[in-house]
């Protein structure tokens, strides 16, 4: 883009943003896209001025992608603006711990992911105040008691009977998750499979951080549990090893359609992959990071038959 253009763009941006008319949206989520961190950083500004004026759902929508912007300053007016959309921008809590948690990150935005979360918290404590509730098991009213318990455990309204029932079918689950973790990695990481494993030990190799199997971690309001997170990129990885199950392609098809909606970033890797297992990990990361080619001289042959 030619600095001509660039400036035009940045101007009208601004001009959008203080113009304070909710049909500005559309444009500024367009100008998200240009190639200019500048006019991607003060189209991220001025749609968090349009917060009561524009659509919040559209707006926090538009903002939750930059938040994955390779450049810092875009990634910080995006958080900034997000902390304007108060409850709206309740879908967005999981990102900004991630930011505000990724040592990665610049300094400035994990404060300002830190300070994002504060006032989205507290808009939610008092949007809750005034709500009506239901269980969405039985449809019973719920207490208020009720409401937190479910949410801070499930991020769902339960009343105490239906919340009982969901947690002892989810104990249940989770143990037996658990129970089929009995592969151990070489960094210590016990899995449930030879794919996760090789998955774990490049991923160590490469020295990238990461979670295995963290637990109720939100898409779009629903628990997941993804093979693994790398915090520092933003990104996560699913094994697909039983995919001539029915039921598990079934789960399978769900879960990709719930990282989809969120706009998450997700590598997946394949049972048919597993002869060259590793190398085909290394060119999924390498469109979203830098990997070294053989890391340690580890290979495919590394991996069991």
């Amino acid at each position: 883009m030619d600095r001509a253009a660039e400036k035009a763009l940045a101007a009208r941006a601004v001009a959008l943003g203080n113009a304070g008319q909710g049909r500005a949206l559309a444009e500024l989520t367009r100008l998200l896209e240009t190639p200019s961190a500048e006019v991607r950083r003060l189209a991220a500004s001025a749609i968090g001025k349009l917060a009561g004026i524009a659509d919040a759902d559209e707006a926090v929508g538009a903002l939750s992608s930059r938040l994955r912007d390779p450049h810092p300053q875009v990634r910080q007016y995006a958080i900034k603006a997000l902390k304007a959309y108060g409850h709206a921008a309740e879908a967005t809590r999981h990102d900004l711990e991630d930011i505000a948690a990724n040592p990665a990150e610049k300094e400035y935005n994990r404060r300002d992911a830190s300070l994002a979360l504060e006032v989205i918290a507290e808009a939610l404590r008092i949007a809750e105040q005034n709500a009506v509730r239901a269980c969405q098991k039985c449809g019973r009213a719920v207490a208020a008691d009720e409401y937190a318990r479910s949410q801070r455990a499930f991020q769902r309204t339960y009343c105490d009977v239906c919340f009982d029932q969901v947690f002892l079918e989810r104990r249940n689950w989770e143990t037996q998750v658990d129970l089929n973790k009995t592969i151990q990695a070489a960094d210590g990481t016990v899995v449930q499979s030879d794919g996760e494993r090789q998955i774990a030990e490049e991923l160590a190799a490469l020295g990238i951080a990461f979670r295995y199997d963290n637990r109720f971690r939100i898409v779009k309001g629903y628990a997941i549990r993804p093979d693994f997170y790398l915090p520092e990129f933003d990104l996560y990885i699913e094994y697909w090893g039983m995919e001539d199950n029915l039921d598990y392609r079934i789960g399978m098809l769900e879960k990709l359609k719930l990282y989809q909606q969120a706009g998450k970033r997700l590598i997946s890797l394949h049972a048919h992959e597993k002869p060259r297992l590793r190398q085909a990990l290394r060119e999924k990361l390498a469109a979203h990071a830098r990997v070294p080619s053989d890391p340690a001289g580890l290979t495919d042959s590394a991996a069991a038959p």
